[in-house]
């Protein structure tokens, strides 16, 4: 039976950072406000000439290199996105164009902060099903875009950046215990009916939250949710070497990852320099663990994205 493995990783963001302090100067806020509430300190910040694929194609440079694939290679371009500005070229036939690829097919993925995971699990299933053998994954996204800075609950959030993933196929039976890195099956679903609690809507597209809503959301049904994608892979918490969930609040995050039950894992807590930055979160803040040496090749790591249409997914994968 074919699988499939991430060969590599790649991330970017933006050179200017916005401190807790700058934003002090622009809402009715303060560092002691932001970081007792989401523990948040800087954020990276794209201008108004760094469109999203062009954080896309870097991310993605960056884990093709690491992968030693030329763009040549790769069949399918996946990105998970949901500040794309356009409708068409969609944000992966763009990347594709800057990164010279001739013919892959190409897809973007809407499911908000979950969009990574989703992404991801759909790159496996292509594998598996025999419709792509390489596959780039990717998960960028501008929210600066679509923040109000007047508002104070929700600019001292997001930040903008990009990660990517090369995803390609493997045989399980002959890797054994000792593959790169497997992806594991995928656990998704949502909940529509409190879909409402996170949004990006009108014209011009603003995003907006019911913190409190998603806060209890998260902290009661979250751990039971993941812990499920823990045992799709045959893995307890405690056998994680990581946990990446989606960095959206630090205040979310570390309980979330006590409840798991994951006491021998490094928890990512990338939100406190990049802040939430949607679908980039979880692939930002993944590479990051890989670049820094936290994880070594071959350790198993949950990658658990939620957030917006109150969607979720997530899956255990081997590190590259």
């Amino acid at each position: 039976m074919i699988g499939s493995r991430i060969v590599a990783v790649g991330h970017y963001q933006p050179a200017r950072v916005l401190t807790n302090e700058d934003l002090a100067g622009m809402v009715d806020t303060s560092d002691e406000w932001i970081t007792s509430r989401v523990g948040i300190r800087t954020r990276h910040i794209a201008g108004p000439d760094e469109p999203v694929d062009e954080l896309a194609a870097h991310a993605a440079a960056k884990a093709l290199a690491a992968a030693g694939r030329t763009p040549a290679e790769i069949d399918l371009v996946l990105v998970a996105t949901s500040t794309a500005i356009d409708r068409s070229p969609n944000m992966a036939a763009r990347v594709a164009a800057r990164l010279g690829m001739p013919g892959p097919a190409v897809m973007d993925i809407n499911v908000v902060c979950a969009g990574f995971t989703h992404a991801l699990a759909t790159a496996d299933h292509a594998v598996r099903a025999g419709g792509a053998s390489r596959v780039l994954v990717i998960g960028a996204d501008k929210m600066t875009d679509v923040t109000d800075w007047t508002d104070r609950t929700t600019c001292v959030l997001v930040g903008d950046g990009a990660g990517a993933a090369v995803v390609e196929a493997c045989d399980p039976v002959t890797a054994g215990d000792d593959a790169p890195a497997g992806i594991g099956p995928v656990l998704w679903g949502s909940v529509p009916g409190m879909g409402h609690a996170v949004r990006i809507e009108g014209t011009p597209p603003r995003f907006a939250q019911e913190g409190q809503s998603v806060y209890r959301w998260a902290a009661t049904q979250l751990p039971v949710v993941a812990r499920q994608a823990c045992e799709k892979a045959g893995l307890a918490p405690a056998d994680l070497a990581a946990v990446v969930l989606h960095q959206a609040n630090l205040r979310i995050i570390e309980p979330l990852a006590r409840r798991l039950g994951a006491v021998n894992a490094v928890v990512a807590r990338d939100v406190t320099e990049s802040g939430n930055t949607s679908a980039a979160s979880i692939p930002l803040a993944f590479s990051k663990l890989v670049e820094q040496g936290a994880v070594s090749t071959g350790d198993p790591v949950l990658l658990f994205g939620f957030g917006g249409n109150l969607s979720y997914a997530g899956q255990v994968v081997r590190c590259p």
